[in-house]
């Protein structure tokens, strides 16, 4: 086996950065065209009819202001391949003949990385070794074959790709043909393709008789298995699923995800289905865009991995699902994460694996942009229908609805759905718009309800001033976005907002009055000064990279370049700080990259009043949470006199420095 103990380093990836070309690179995978100094294409990450897609090779960036993607010649290679930051460097690295040095990892690095390779090989020699069983052994083909070819209809290019196997039915038959080859007893346990056996120590293998369905994470690795009996035993389980272990965990991975992804971004859509034989059968017919989540409750994971992908999911649900109550609650977990959903409900004798086989790609397609609606009119429509003329039960349908609504953070997409409830409801659109307000400060605190409020507040504002003939400067509106920080943001928006003042303004300074004194502060040296006299990190990792970024430069009298944090060898670093820098000002075209940061003759006020505004504000919030938990550990049950008093104490001056703070925070807001 070939196991990996090394790792790139630094000087091969400076290297290698500075050999890139990203026009080059980038024209590998998409047609530029020039325009002015830059270059520009539509995105190949979304469907666009009108180009979005700019790349700058003074700054060595690309940015698309469609989708909001950008990054550096590497990560492009990263995003574009679905693949791993090392693995993108070997591919740039190839394509200028840069030979790719690697440095020993430390003990622990070696340990965990030669365990992940070991089971990965493993993985791949146990899904070679169940198709070809499948193939040539008299059981796999008289058992494994039938089903796969007379009850599924799978054709063998389907089965070919997505390497359908069987596993033996004698009891240990794979597991002793792995150690035969070599491979460790420790890897086939901890992979679970093996189980040990109480009573003498045994190996037997956990698939025994089952059709096997190799699972590949994004980058086409195979981290797990599910196996499929064909035993009518009702005693024995259907489906057998690998476990939880270091390369897999099944909140983090769809099946067909790999297969389907070129598919899910040429189309702008991902379908949802249940099982692996939906999936294939669906391919098979023609239709690629499609996933899995295999029989697991959808997670948060799964919908921000497909949200790489695309923003528009389509659930299909079976013709006499019983289950479509039960997977509302997940629906509400990708509306939650920003994510587009429509449902399709096949008709009463198929399900998603019928359907495909015995309909053409079109035919599916056609089936699915017909009885595609939106999911609130869709759950609308299935509870009402549960709840006939009764008023208890319409009162829950609204509750329900109110529930799902209240997921969506997006606000406009939020207003127009709550007068779709309340058109199909036939209740006061007012009612409504209380009632998600209300679940939202349940939900998410009062922050996330006042900004809402702000921002209606804002249109309406923005709305009248239209209707006035007035427009805003884009100076005007760039110093309205940010600066204005409303007193209920989360610590998220908070965060972000200080990232914005540090890499936008950093070095700009402006006027702050102290007593009767006037100061010129820093705006990066003001940051760091506050956050550091209390301690304080920001829970957002990738932030704090930055910052670390922002306190080496310093610390060598000067700001950091941006080559420094575009090129960042963290990819997660690069792509906040492009975000970010290329955040909030207007584009036009070839002036896209070459525009400069807004400097407005108000930039001073607005510096002297947002910067220790947005560190007020979030030093309260982290002062606020640090309340909270002490409130929770004054309830506990148990605790001494001695605890009670320390705890008692550290309230007091909690509560004593958040009134002061809410002082300073007042004089600043006034």
């Amino acid at each position: 086996m070939v196991i990996f103990a090394r790792m790139i380093d630094r000087e091969t990836i400076d290297r290698i950065y500075a050999a890139a070309d990203i026009v080059e690179v980038i024209s590998d995978y998409v047609t530029l065209k020039r325009k002015g100094v830059n270059y520009q294409a539509c995105c190949p990450f979304h469907n666009e009819k009108t180009p979005s897609f700019v790349v700058s090779p003074s700054k060595g960036l690309y940015k698309c202001f469609g989708c909001g993607k950008g990054g550096n010649a590497v990560t492009f290679v990263m995003e574009h391949e679905s693949i791993t930051y090392p693995e993108a460097l070997k591919v740039v690295a190839k394509k200028y003949n840069i030979e790719v040095h690697e440095k020993e990892m430390t003990e622990e690095d070696v340990r965990r990385n030669d365990n992940r390779e070991s089971m990965f090989t493993l993985n791949s020699w146990v899904a070679e070794y169940f198709a070809n069983y499948l193939h040539q052994s008299s059981e796999g083909m008289s058992v494994g074959m039938t089903y796969f070819r007379q009850q599924r209809g799978f054709s063998d290019a389907t089965i070919k790709k997505f390497g359908l196997g069987m596993c033996p039915s004698e009891w240990g038959k794979m597991t002793q043909d792995a150690l035969t080859a070599g491979y460790k007893e420790e890897f086939l346990l901890s992979t679970g393709l093996s189980l040990k056996r109480e009573s003498d120590g045994k190996l037997f293998d956990r698939f025994r008789e089952r059709v096997m369905f190799p699972v590949h994470n994004i980058s086409g690795r195979i981290v797990a298995f599910g196996g499929r009996t064909l035993r009518t035993d009702k005693s024995v389980a259907k489906y057998q699923n690998s476990p939880e272990s270091e390369i897999y965990s099944k909140k983090n991975e769809l099946y067909g995800l790999f297969f389907a992804k070129k598919a899910i971004q040429q189309h702008d859509f991902a379908i949802m289905v249940e099982g692996y034989t939906d999936v294939i059968s669906m391919h098979q017919s023609g239709v690629e865009n499609v996933v899995a989540s295999s029989g697991t409750s959808l997670t948060t994971e799964q919908i921000r991995l497909l949200g790489r992908f695309t923003k528009n999911i389509t659930v299909i649900y079976d013709g006499d699902s019983a289950g479509i109550h039960a997977s509302l609650r997940g629906i509400d977990m990708i509306l939650k994460e920003g994510m587009n959903v429509r449902t399709v409900l096949l008709p009463p004798e198929d399900d998603p694996d019928s359907f495909a086989r015995s309909h053409s790609a079109s035919e599916v397609q056609a089936y699915i942009a017909e009885n595609a609606e939106n999911f609130i009119t869709f759950k609308a429509k299935l509870l009402l229908r549960d709840a006939a003329d009764d008023p208890v039960k319409r009162s829950a349908v609204v509750t329900d609805m109110v529930q799902s609504i209240a997921q969506i953070p997006d606000n406009i997409q939020r207003s127009m759905f709550i007068k779709e409830c309340a058109r199909l409801m036939d209740v006061d659109e007012n009612l409504i718009v209380g009632e998600v307000a209300r679940k939202r400060i349940m939900s998410f605190g009062d922050k996330e309800a006042e900004e809402f409020i702000r921002r209606q507040q804002q249109l309406g504002r923005q709305s009248y001033a239209g209707s006035q003939g007035g427009q805003p400067t884009a100076s005007e509106e760039n110093n309205q976005r940010i600066g204005k920080t409303p007193i209920g943001s989360t610590i998220d928006t908070l965060e972000r907002e200080i990232m914005q003042y540090l890499l936008k303004y950093g070095d700009s300074s402006f006027d702050l009055k102290e007593g009767r004194n006037i100061v010129s502060m820093n705006v990066a040296a003001l940051i760091f000064e506050e956050l550091d006299v209390d301690g304080l990190q920001l829970a957002n990792t990738t932030y704090e990279e930055i910052l670390a970024v922002y306190r080496r430069a310093m610390s060598e009298g000067r700001m950091p370049s941006m080559p420094e944090l575009v090129n960042h060898p963290n990819p997660e670093v690069c792509n906040a700080a492009i975000e970010i820098l290329t955040s909030d000002d207007n584009y036009v075209e070839s002036a896209l990259w070459e525009q400069k940061e807004v400097h407005t003759s108000t930039e001073s006020e607005m510096l002297s009043n947002g910067v220790p505004k947005v560190l007020m504000l979030f030093k309260t919030k982290i002062l606020s949470e640090r309340i909270r938990a002490l409130e929770a550990e004054l309830n506990r049950e148990g605790l001494s006199d001695e605890q009670e008093s320390e705890i008692m104490q550290q309230l007091t001056a909690c509560n004593r420095a958040k009134v002061l703070m809410a002082k300073r925070l007042q004089r600043l807001v006034i």
